[in-house]
């Protein structure tokens, strides 16, 4: 199957290599209007560039839309004259809903990805949504293509503003709450490096846990919260100064924001 890549940046080399290392049977086509970009991917994963984004949608069974939000209009513009029937167009174009893609490439069946930054690591999670012309065969290549990145859930356009805000943004979270523990270890005597490392490795080794899938998040705080102990000295300091209701009201700003992005940029 011929995969196009319209953007050369990080998200697609991150799908070509984790491709690649499935050994996923993809010709692999690419097009940027940075032309050192699409030849990096060529030379590292054997990808062929094309010369044009109407010579890639041409010649690709399946088109991948990565570029910004402010780029894909005068892409679609171009796609508009390509004949896309029976072609399956995916975005991950941050902040456009379908309706976007519906009005102005009505041949193509259309599938939208939400993946996090993680994708560089392979572990990303990758929310995707379907419009209604795309088949249950243009569902499964989807969901394999972004499979190479990590894990896929399918959901409901609408609640890709509330993945968005969840998954989307999540890594963001983690990092900060990484770098907070880290300082306040080093406020209490620790060396910067050192906790810098046991904060890092901590969140790492709960993430394994929590992958394992043996017991719920709960589960596992209760297990390490001994009664009078320190983990429910910090835990009770968490719940006294609103850890619970701040991360609602992050979450429901990013999904917010999220909303505000699809009426700027899909209007």
């Amino acid at each position: 199957m011929k995969l196009g890549f319209l953007g050369g940046g990080n998200l697609a080399a991150s799908i070509m290599r984790g491709l690649r290392a499935k050994n996923a049977p993809y010709d692999l086509i690419v097009y940027d209007i940075a032309a050192e970009r699409a030849e990096r991917l060529r030379a590292d994963y054997s990808a062929r560039t094309a010369p044009a984004a109407a010579a890639l949608a041409a010649e690709a069974e399946v088109i991948l839309l990565l570029v910004k939000p402010n780029q894909a209009a005068g892409l679609l513009t171009t796609l508009a004259d390509c004949d896309l029937s029976g072609k399956l167009l995916i975005t991950a174009v941050a902040g456009l809903p379908l309706r976007f893609y519906s009005r102005r490439l009505p041949g193509a069946a259309l599938v939208r990805a939400m993946p996090n930054t993680s994708s560089a690591a392979l572990r990303a999670v990758t929310g995707l949504t379907a419009a209604p012309g795309a088949t249950p065969a243009q569902r499964e290549t989807a969901g394999a293509i972004f499979s190479a990145l990590g894990k896929i859930i399918w959901v409901e356009e609408s609640d890709m503003n509330a993945l968005t805000a969840l998954s989307g943004s999540g890594p963001a979270y983690f990092y900060l709450l990484t770098e907070l523990m880290a300082e306040a270890g080093a406020a209490l005597g620790l060396a910067p490096d050192a906790a810098l490392f046991l904060a890092r490795e901590t969140l790492i080794g709960a993430g394994r846990m929590l992958e394992n899938g043996e017991e719920s998040p709960a589960g596992l705080r209760e297990r390490v919260t001994s009664p009078g102990g320190s983990t429910e000295a910090a835990l009770r300091s968490f719940a006294a100064d609103g850890l619970s209701a701040a991360v609602g009201r992050a979450l429901a700003a990013a999904a917010e924001r999220a909303a505000e992005m699809e009426r700027e940029f899909g209007a």
